[in-house]
């Protein structure tokens, strides 16, 4: 049986890699019979490429739940990727498809998290422990028999992106440096953004008697990348990779705050809790790897930090910059 597939918050960064995946990559594309794509934005560069692929790209308008529910019945989706938007509404957005999936008895869900989350503080970190509540809504459907949704649940908690290194790539380029307010004492391990994706994509086009393919179906899947590092392991493996120097420089959550605002272009809420997870950092709560259902689900190995920073060369080493020997 082919898959019809809805991927929410395609116009994001994640949900257009899990679909340009979906789409490209045969060993997905064949067990898929169509993707559609529901996007804020639905005139972005992402959904345009999305679009030239094959995926229908359709516009979400948030507040309008029963036209949600008649959007999901008229694609005929019969599995849904829930992608948290990039939006300071983001709960409220997503509360809302997770409650139009099951009026639309889309039985195949999968919701994409956070890693972390289960450890945030609500008053102090309360844009990651969002969260768990999503996460809360999306499994109380298991146990409703008036509905298909829930049938067949997948939970993936996605640890730190890497790619948000990129965001202190005018540091690195100009000054050698890694700003990062973690201390010196805790560690963390970014994932690449293509490694999550990948699960993602494996998830969405299993198959099995219940929906999902039964090694993923019910599972709840934290992934991180395959190294823990402080911030001046962060900078080795950026040297290395890059034969350049680079030190990490431990700085305030205020001046975090003026980078993120000065340097990154995502909205306030991405900015927030960005800041909230490298408080998880600071506080010692993400001392740990998570990669054996990477391994199970893929058969593959996570990127490591030093080939993600030779994949972004050009953004955090340029010509200028040169090693030197003493």
């Amino acid at each position: 049986m082919s898959r019809k597939l809805c991927i929410t918050a395609v116009d994001g960064q994640t949900g257009h890699l899990i679909a340009e995946l979906l789409l490209t990559d045969e060993h997905f594309s064949k067990k898929i019979s169509s993707l559609s794509g529901l996007a804020l934005d639905p005139n972005n560069e992402n959904c345009k490429l999305l679009k030239k692929l094959g995926a229908t790209i359709v516009p979400h308008k948030p507040g309008k739940e029963r036209e949600m529910v008649k959007t999901l019945k008229g694609i005929g989706a019969d599995t849904i990727c829930l992608i948290p938007p990039a939006h300071h509404d983001k709960y409220d957005i997503t509360a809302e498809l997770v409650s139009a999936a099951k009026k639309a008895n889309v039985q195949n869900v999968c919701f994409l998290s956070s890693a972390g989350c289960d450890l945030a503080d609500p008053t102090k970190q309360p844009r990651l422990r969002e969260f768990i509540d999503l996460e809360a809504l999306v499994m109380s459907s298991k146990g409703d028999t008036t509905t298909a949704t829930g049938h067949s649940p997948v939970v993936i908690r996605a640890g730190f992106y890497a790619e948000n290194l990129l965001l202190y790539a005018p540091q690195a380029q100009h000054e050698g440096k890694l700003p990062l307010p973690i201390g010196h004492n805790h560690k963390f391990a970014p994932i690449a953004l293509g490694d999550v994706a990948k699960v993602a994509a494996h998830v969405l086009s299993g198959h099995g008697p219940h929906g999902f393919d039964n090694k993923h179906r019910g599972q709840l899947i934290t992934l991180t990348g395959p190294m823990l590092a402080a911030g001046e392991e962060l900078a080795t493996a950026a040297s290395q990779a890059l034969d350049v120097p680079m030190e990490f420089e431990d700085i305030s959550a205020a001046e975090a705050k003026r980078v993120l605002k000065r340097q990154a272009d995502s909205d306030d809420s991405e900015k927030q809790y960005l800041l909230e997870y490298y408080q998880l950092v600071k506080a010692g709560k993400t001392n740990y790897i998570s990669t054996l259902a990477f391994h199970d689900i893929t058969h593959e190995h996570p990127q490591e930090l030093t080939d993600f920073f030779k994949t972004y060369a050009q953004e955090f080493s340029p010509a200028k910059r040169r090693k030197t020997t003493k």
